[in-house]
């Protein structure tokens, strides 16, 4: 017999609309998971069980009565940076524990409306900084596939969540690589959708033009449907594009024609190179892209250098700018710490400038890909690092070297705005996840999900389970 979690959350849906399994009984399953699991896989900071099981008992009153929505009953989660009214948001920091937000983030509202019921808040690193995840309140995330390796970040618990099936599908964040890094650690999907796509309402902020909200799943079509849930613009957002006028979900059923995808492995970043896992993956991923008739062409990688020290203005400067007492410093882990010490100095006219850089140089970098439907690169440079890697010289400046050796391709479509999905599509000879990235041009989110759809049906992983996670 299939178990419960073995299920994406579309087919959970359907086990709950045709009353083969109540909402109560689906929750406490995973439930379970996530106490039988908790210690190895640090996925979670807080767990709302008593709630949780609260809303299952209401959603089975509404799958009785035929008031459901199309997801009423599911379990999923939020990251822990994502703020909810009814639930502490610690943002992975001391300094923050036993915050409860004023409101929810627009996004909880809506993954709500779609009958989506939380368990609890995903582990996150402090303020969502680093591509790895660990802070001072649990600990690291691991990746179910090796637990003395890290799951990557900043969404990294919501990533080991989903690949352990602790919960089907979850939301996470992404300013730099952070749906798409633990995506590839914890071998699952992980989409970020193009700049503007969701809203950061009604508390949060995009004034970077970075951050966005977006799926991590096991199967594609449930990222597409986690996004259709999510894709709605809130009024004053800065940047929205308007909700879709097809459902990524039908996309995900299109078949995307032939395609000229571009790809590239070289990094932007001189003296840093991809690992041979990474090379491995890429290629097979251009070999199966080509066996299904699309036209795979080699192009440099047209992102220059000198895009990083101008995000790293941006970038320091946000956590700067972080309303933060200055006597919870003390507080604050050494790696927070010298971000926020190289963002202090910058001054209006530098982020100015670094915003303009940012903005015309990616415009430049988009209009010159135009020839192409599709881009492929490696997700990470490297395999899922030892837990300890990132931060054992005690270095915050090494920290951030490692995590560039680690993450070099990431943060690139966030400074251009573009839709890029990390796929599930190798595994190393240690069994290791190693991801490979598919992006499309601006506003283009639903000819992705329609390509990533046609690699998936090719070469299936969602059967793929960790072993001691099955």
């Amino acid at each position: 017999m299939t178990q419960l979690h073995h299920l994406d959350a579309v087919d959970q849906a359907a086990a709950l609309q045709s009353r083969e399994v109540s909402s109560v009984e689906l929750v406490q399953h995973h439930l379970d998971r996530i106490v039988h699991h908790a210690d190895a896989l640090g996925a979670f900071i807080t767990v709302t069980a008593e709630l949780a099981l609260e809303r299952a008992a209401e959603a089975d009153r509404c799958l009785a009565a035929g008031d459901a929505a199309t997801f009423t009953g599911v379990p999923t989660a939020f990251k822990d940076l994502t703020f909810t009214a009814a639930t502490p948001t610690s943002m992975g920091s001391r300094v923050m524990r036993g915050f409860v937000p004023p409101a929810n983030a627009y996004v909880v509202d809506l993954v709500e409306k779609a009958g989506f019921i939380s368990l609890g808040k995903t582990n996150t690193p402090e303020f969502g900084l680093s591509s790895y995840t660990d802070n001072d309140l649990i600990g690291p995330a691991r990746t179910p596939w090796d637990t003395s390796r890290n799951a990557g970040g900043s969404s990294g618990g919501a990533a080991a969540a989903v690949a352990a099936g602790l919960v089907p599908l979850a939301q996470g964040s992404d300013g730099g690589g952070s749906i798409r890094i633990p995506a590839s650690a914890c071998g699952i999907f992980g989409f970020k959708p193009s700049r503007g796509r969701v809203s950061a309402g009604p508390l949060g902020s995009d004034w970077s033009g970075l951050a966005g909200d977006g799926p991590l799943a096991r199967s594609v079509r449930d990222a597409a449907a986690l996004l259709d849930a999510i894709a709605h613009p809130m009024p004053g957002d800065v940047r929205p594009l308007p909700a879709p006028p097809v459902p990524y979900a039908e996309w995900v059923g299109r078949p995307p024609g032939r395609l000229r995808i571009a790809r590239w492995s070289a990094t932007h970043l001189e003296g840093i190179a991809p690992g041979p896992d990474a090379i491995a993956a890429w290629e097979s991923a251009s070999a199966l892209l080509e066996s299904l008739g699309h036209d795979v062409v080699d192009i440099a990688n047209p992102f220059p250098q000198a895009l990083e020290p101008q995000f790293n203005v941006i970038w320091s400067s946000g956590i700067a700018g972080a309303l933060i007492p200055p006597e919870s410093d003390r507080l604050l882990r050494p790696n927070t710490r010298y971000w926020r010490e190289r963002g202090r100095p910058a001054s209006a006219v530098e982020l100015s400038q670094a915003l303009q850089f940012l903005e015309l140089t990616t415009r430049q970098v988009v209009t010159d890909l135009q020839a192409y439907d599709a881009i492929l690169t490696p997700t990470l440079a490297l395999p899922p690092q030892p837990v300890e890697w990132f931060n054992e010289s005690g270095d915050p400046a090494e920290d951030h070297h490692r995590e560039l050796l680690f993450t070099p391709y990431t943060a690139l479509y966030n400074m251009s705005g573009q839709p890029a999905a990390s796929l599930p599509l190798h595994w190393s000879a240690e069994g290791l996840p190693i991801g490979v990235m598919l992006a499309g041009l601006p506003g283009q989110d639903g000819p992705l999900f329609s390509l990533c759809a046609q690699v998936e049906a090719a070469a299936p992983w969602h059967d793929r389970r960790p072993p001691g996670f099955a």
